[in-house]
């Protein structure tokens, strides 16, 4: 029975949330409190989300700094010479600023923290796309996969976390799996292509100067790359051709210098060069705080939401000495900061209850028990399979620690060794980034203005055939 309430749990979830239905965060609140009563634990619902809320608020902590902290380095300039460079590498084309995304998205993602990594791709990335009239949840489907490829690096998460599940060690796991996850990549970059030529066929492909005109009119990109339909391709078109070569203002000042960026999106203040957040002085003292916060965070020498809180009291001290600039600039990013501390806070509602009412353990043994005998010398093949779906379902921890070791007790009772198995059970991470039980997802979507459940009917399947070709390329190379 608890098995069936799980997963029918999850399922009521996933379709009310793509339906739009209800908010991400009234059905990780309701739901599960609904089900928890239909359980007979009703009476237990405040120990289940005490218990989900003391486990995820280190990351709320984590978040809501890594927020302010990173929000005060966009506005002091840190990111904007990047931001720029990306620009003149993109040059107006939806093919290369797709693209740019996912190798933006996976250059980032060496730190090993996906929020960090979502921040950062979408401050450079998000003009682009609105500027252009692209399509949102083709950047926040690009960026999660890549960083999905990425987190299985051995600082990242995952890889961790098997090798202490089955007392293995993470070089030992990580890297021979380096040639499948390269082949993974890859396959993100190409689909980064495809995506990319199908958003230009539908756009066309501006000139710098066509980009740097003012903005006449806004069209509102829907969830699907062609969402929107030829209408908004011509639209976009003359919302950026508007007085085009018969304004002099606009052609005059639409050379290519750092000052025209500004003009990208008149509603991003992000590369305006004039704002008077700007700290040029103190760029280098950003610059080597930033990269000593990231050292910090591989190096393990705090725990991450320590340094965080500590990077951004330093980084708002130093740059905005005063109180009430201070101040100004936690009013200024208080939206994000609640928004995405408030998911995190109602998905610590949705996974105590899964785990509280031992709904996630009676899945995971349901699965298990389904397995054929006759597929027990394949059972890397099955656990790679699995994992796809297992860690969309449920948290890391859920999935490394409580399913993994049961498949790998499974596995060599049939001659399957530990190692294999763990390698196997890294596939589903591309998928795993857009769970709704990952936190930094809600970063993503939030700072992108994309609903999460747009992104989500975007994303699944792409991410799953990402997984695919991971498990393909290690069952081809031999190391699955």
């Amino acid at each position: 029975m608890l098995t069936i309430l799980g997963f029918t749990m999850i399922a009521t979830f996933l379709v009310l949330i793509m339906l739009k239905k209800m908010s991400p965060i009234a059905a990780l609140v309701l739901i599960p409190a609904l089900f928890c009563v239909f359980v007979g634990k009703g009476a237990k619902l405040g120990d289940y989300v005490i218990d989900g809320v003391t486990s995820l608020a280190p990351t709320a902590a984590m978040l809501m700094f890594a927020i302010v902290y990173f929000g005060v380095m966009i506005d002091v300039g840190l990111f904007d010479p990047i931001v720029r460079g990306i620009l003149k590498f993109c040059k107006a084309d939806p093919l290369r600023i797709v693209v740019g995304t996912a190798v933006l998205a996976a250059i980032v993602s060496l730190d090993g923290d996906g929020s960090t990594t979502f921040m950062i791709t979408v401050s450079a990335m998000y003009p682009l796309y609105k500027r252009l009239k692209m399509s949102l949840v083709v950047m926040t489907g690009v960026a999660a996969m890549a960083n999905g490829v990425m987190n299985t690096l051995p600082w990242g998460g995952p890889t961790a976390r098997a090798a202490t599940a089955l007392k293995l060690d993470a070089s030992d796991i990580f890297v021979p799996m380096i040639p499948a996850l390269a082949v993974g990549l890859l396959g993100v970059l190409a689909l980064s292509y495809v995506l990319g030529r199908r958003e230009r066929k539908r756009l066309g492909v501006l000139t710098l100067d066509e980009v740097l005109e003012p903005e006449t009119e806004t069209v509102l990109v829907g969830a699907g790359a062609g969402a929107s339909g030829d209408g908004t391709a011509a639209v976009a078109k003359n919302a950026a051709r508007t007085g085009g070569s018969g304004t002099g203002t606009g052609s005059g000042s639409g050379s290519g210098s750092d000052a025209d960026l500004s003009e990208v999106d008149d509603d991003f203040q992000g590369l305006d060069p004039h704002r008077a957040t700007l700290r040029p002085k103190l760029y280098w003292f950003n610059a080597l705080l930033t990269v000593t916060l990231l050292t910090a965070m591989i190096m393990e020498w705090l725990p991450i939401p320590v340094l965080f809180l500590l990077g951004a009291a330093l980084a708002l001290t130093v740059n905005f000495p005063h109180m009430p600039d201070q101040k100004a600039r936690l009013g200024a990013h208080a939206e994000n900061v609640l928004n995405v501390s408030g998911m995190v806070f109602a998905a610590a509602v949705f996974t105590g209850v899964l785990q509280g009412t031992g709904m996630v353990d009676h899945m995971s043994k349901w699965l298990v028990s389904n397995i054929p005998d006759g597929m027990g010398p394949h059972m890397a093949l099955v656990t790679g399979v699995l994992s796809i779906p297992l860690t969309y379902f449920m948290s890391n921890d859920g999935f490394y620690f409580g399913v993994l070791p049961v498949l790998a007790e499974a596995g060599q009772a049939h001659g399957v060794s530990s190692l294999e198995i763990a390698r196997a059970s890294l596939v589903g991470q591309p998928l795993h980034m857009s769970s709704p039980l990952v936190p930094a997802v809600y970063v993503l979507v939030g700072m992108a203005k994309v609903e999460f459940g747009d992104h989500t009917r975007f994303v699944v399947k792409w991410a799953a055939l990402t997984s695919l070709v991971v498990l393909g390329a290690g069952i081809l190379f031999g190391i699955i």
